[in-house]
């Protein structure tokens, strides 16, 4: 697309990616480790990395490279559109459920670290990375195709789950098969990477 160049901002998204992938491959491996999520054997290659799938270390690299690409597309496209009360209202939303979450269900691990990291990088992000309010829409956009992907990832097309969870590990409230901490997780992943894109750029 020649309105957006992507491939001209490789140099600064591609450090990003890899930042970020390292910390969440990091949290990964531990909690593989302690048994809070798994995976099923069924469906993978076979092929591993750190003890992980290499499909699930490559999720790190590709979804926020997909999800960078639509937040680009939304800045170039939509640049005059004030999307700062959208912003603002989803920051709202989005912290006062996380911080419940986080502070009511502190027992379960993955409630309390996916909430209280992504209640962070809002009030962060809401402060200090001016193009928030463009991240904001296109974290939106990206829910269609994580529902259909994470859909699949937890069951909803397969007999089993190719990604499993432990039931002491969260709340139970699902989004047809997907945690709802799942939502906050991908959240913290794909803005960390925009905002380390973005402070590269600049």
């Amino acid at each position: 697309d020649k309105k957006i160049s992507f491939y001209k901002k490789w140099k600064f998204l591609f450090p990003a990616i890899f930042l970020v992938a390292i910390v969440f491959i990091v949290w990964d491996v531990y909690f593989v480790k302690s048994g809070v999520w798994g995976f099923n054997n069924a469906y993978l290659s076979g092929l591993y990395f750190f003890n992980l799938p290499i499909e699930e270390v490559l999720f790190f690299i590709i979804i926020p490279y997909c999800c960078m690409f639509i937040y680009e597309v939304v800045k170039g496209y939509f640049p005059e559109i004030n999307f700062k009360n959208l912003a603002k209202f989803f920051s709202l939303l989005f912290v006062v459920l996380g911080v419940f979450m986080a502070c009511f269900f502190m027992e379960k691990i993955y409630t309390l670290t996916a909430c209280s990291l992504a209640v962070l990088l809002t009030v962060f992000s809401y402060k200090n990375y001016k193009n928030f309010s463009f991240f904001v829409p296109s974290y939106l956009i990206s829910l269609f195709p994580f529902l259909l992907v994470n859909g699949v990832l937890t069951g909803m097309a397969t007999s089993s789950p190719i990604v499993w969870y432990s039931e002491m590990e969260i709340i139970g409230l699902r989004v047809f098969t997907i945690p709802l901490e799942d939502f906050y997780y991908s959240y913290s992943l794909l803005l960390s990477v925009a905002i380390l894109y973005e402070k590269f750029k600049n």
